[in-house]
């Protein structure tokens, strides 16, 4: 359900968008309205709808004054006007949609489903995003690592990876039981996620679970060979703090 707040100098007017949003808009929500632009302004801020229709020009103000109080805009905006000169305007304000007076009620209804698809995407990225995060930065000890993919999440046992390796803005994970995973996160986002104490980033491009080395090779910065055979150039610049780690 999409939330929305109705502001129109004209009570008539809102009282009809919010009868022809009951009956044919069932996705939208109104949770409030307003007549004044500076009682709209606290209201808006306070109620944060996900959709805000304005009528463009309203006493001691228009909307266009009403939406740079309110920017950065954390809302969806639709224009109900019987003005078309400020269409070309409100295009400026990034605005989803522009509703002449009288409402066309076949308008409205693709507003209101192409406004109920943007915001429901963009609601599901935020909840994945958290769910990721969450998961990642727990603050006990984390047995498995949430893998954002190209499917969904995966869930893998730290225990199970031996190396990460950078693609890009992507990241290769490869794992005990010869999985090649590839993650929407780059490199640097899993050295900041992964316990200190069991991962290391060695190269640039390579991060190592250093339970799962075999052996190291001396050199300017060295080499270190982890059990499934691959051999990884370690740093000059890193040498030393990986090292210390076995001290």
């Amino acid at each position: 359900m999409v939330s929305c707040y109705i502001v129109d100098d004209e009570k008539n007017n809102i009282k009809l968008l919010e009868k022809i949003i009951i009956e044919y808009c069932p996705q939208l929500n109104v949770i409030g309205n307003s007549t004044d632009v500076q009682i709209a302004y606290n209201q808006i801020s306070q109620l944060r709808p996900d959709l805000v229709f304005l009528d463009v020009v309203m006493p001691l103000g228009n909307s266009f004054s009403l939406l740079d109080k309110l920017s950065p805009l954390n809302f969806e905006v639709i224009m109900v006007t019987a003005h078309e000169k400020f269409a070309i305007k409100a295009i400026h304000y990034d605005v989803l949609g522009y509703l002449l007076k009288p409402l066309n009620i076949k308008d409205l209804q693709d507003l209101a489903k192409k406004v109920f698809h943007k915001i429901s995407n963009k609601k599901s990225a935020e909840n994945f995003n958290i769910l990721v995060s969450s998961i990642n930065n727990s603050s006990f000890i984390q047995p498995n690592i949430a893998v954002p993919t190209v499917d969904g999440l995966m869930f893998i046992d730290l225990e199970n990876i031996i190396r990460l390796e950078a693609g890009g803005s992507y990241t290769n994970i490869f794992t005990i039981d010869k999985k090649k995973i590839t993650s929407s996160k780059n490199i640097k986002e899993y050295e900041d996620i992964l316990p200190k104490n069991k991962f290391f980033r060695v190269h640039n491009s390579h991060i190592i679970n250093i339970n799962k080395l075999s052996k190291y090779e001396k050199g300017r910065g060295g080499f270190v060979i982890l059990i499934d055979g691959i051999k990884i150039e370690v740093a000059s610049r890193r040498k030393n703090d990986f090292l210390n780690i076995f001290k």
